[in-house]
């Protein structure tokens, strides 16, 4: 057996060649017609080197000894058996390398059937279990070749086919020495399972903590942030994908199309221009109102001001009925807070909503010396961040499981809470709202 293995490009390369038969990782088997080419210029007085550079093989992958190594021992079997003994198969079949006349009993036929069939039906159990896994739409994926190992592991173990491990190689149409290698890694693999489920128990408990609605970065930077523990994003999603924990997301739902504004009503011009990160807090003010379906059909309604940069919730009201307090009642509350100090050249950016366009709202910003700045009509990637918030909002509260307006409210003031001095964000550089505006007015 050769020490040299061949990568996957390797093999494909000499498979390419016609002289060649089919590569494994560590052998090559060659066609007849060339080994009996090959014994006959050799008889000529062409050199082993030549004769396979000459026929497209490259030494550098085959190696410089193969050359000569081949062609005598084709040249024994050419002087024993004559031409006939290249189109007999002999390799592992006896030291004298005589071609085997031994037919299979009915017994050994038997049990060459028995195997491939336990091997047939254990591969069709596999490739079951993969279907129920599969989502809608998918193509059914190559069994790969560790599964292939596994598969022959599992059927030898089961029936008792100690002997035919060649067979099953052959069937599953892999090296038998790949095999014992990879039976050979046990003790790695078990290692790496025992580590894959003691990081899988970290991961739950966020996951749990968050009732499923949190993904791959957001773990990372809750495990790394309240339990001190550095986990690449890409191992969370593989043992995540492992372990069947999906992230429970919205589904996109088409937004409505803004109602056109009466004519008292005056729309401003779009003077953000979706530059909502400006580095700076309190610049950039983003506001606008949701609904809200809890109980049994019932309605409540979220105004909410965002800080562009920080991404903290800096205001926010609910209420029951869509009359025009429920925007002066969040402006009052931002302006309430103590440690809100607004830049000179703040700006608050909102939709064409009939709350926003109304003159005596428009009237109280300018009072607040604020500038105002409103999305292009019917575009919600105007105000992107604020439609994403509620959006993340609604994923992480359970608002039909409120039985009343007291209780939505307790749910979205934790939510808040956590929000803006808890949830880790990834391009906060991994920091929560509340940190980043430190970071940012520190800065």
């Amino acid at each position: 057996m050769s020490k040299i293995m061949f990568t996957e490009t390797q093999r494909k390369e000499l498979e390419s060649n016609p002289n060649v038969i089919k590569v494994s990782d560590r052998s090559i088997t060659y066609a007849p017609a060339f080994k009996l080419k090959a014994v006959k210029e050799n008889g000529e007085g062409k050199s082993p080197y030549h004769i396979f550079v000459d026929h497209g093989f490259d030494l550098s992958v085959i190696g410089s000894k193969k050359p000569k190594q081949c062609v005598k021992r084709w040249r024994e079997i050419f002087q024993k058996y004559g031409e006939d003994g290249f189109y007999t198969e002999r390799r592992g079949k006896g030291a004298t390398g005589r071609p085997s006349t031994k037919d299979l009993s009915s017994e050994e036929k038997l049990k060459k059937a028995e195997a491939h069939i336990a091997y047939l039906e254990a591969e069709l159990g596999l490739r079951k279990k993969a279907r129920r896994t599969r989502k809608a739409g998918e193509e059914e994926e190559e069994i790969t070749t560790s599964e292939k190992f596994q598969l022959i592991e599992q059927v030898v173990r089961t029936h008792g086919f100690p002997h035919l491990i060649q067979y099953f190689c052959e069937l599953a149409n892999v090296s038998r020495s790949g095999y014992y290698n990879w039976l050979k890694a046990e003790n790695t693999r078990q290692k790496r399972e025992r580590k894959d489920e003691a990081d899988y128990e970290i991961i739950k408990k966020v996951y749990d903590q968050r009732h499923g609605k949190v993904g791959a970065l957001q773990i990372k930077m809750m495990v790394e942030n309240d339990e001190h523990i550095v986990m690449n994003h890409k191992r969370i999603r593989r043992i995540m994908k492992k372990y069947n924990l999906m992230c429970k997301i919205r589904r996109a739902n088409p937004y409505k199309q803004i109602a056109q504004a009466t004519q008292e009503h005056k729309t401003c011009e779009n003077k953000l221009e979706r530059q909502f990160d400006q580095q700076e807090p309190h610049r950039v003010l983003l506001t606008d109102i949701t609904y809200i379906y809890y109980a049994k059909g019932q309605k409540a309604y979220l105004s909410a001001i965002k800080d562009g940069a920080t991404r903290e919730i800096l205001a926010y009201y609910l209420s029951t009925s869509l009359k025009m307090d429920i925007v002066y009642t969040t402006l009052d509350k931002l302006m309430e807070r103590e440690d809100f100090l607004p830049h000179p050249e703040c700006l608050i950016h909102s939709d064409q909503g009939v709350h926003y366009t109304h003159p005596d709202f428009q009237k109280k910003v300018r009072d607040l010396g604020l500038d105002q700045s409103m999305s292009r009509r019917g575009n919600c990637w105007d105000n992107a961040p604020m439609e994403s918030f509620f959006g993340h909002m609604k994923d992480g509260i359970d608002f039909k499981a409120c039985s009343s307006i007291f209780e939505v409210k307790q749910a979205i003031e934790a939510y808040m809470e956590y929000y803006n001095n808890h949830r880790y964000q990834w391009s906060l550089q991994k920091m929560t709202p509340a940190q980043y505006r430190g970071h940012l007015i520190a800065a």
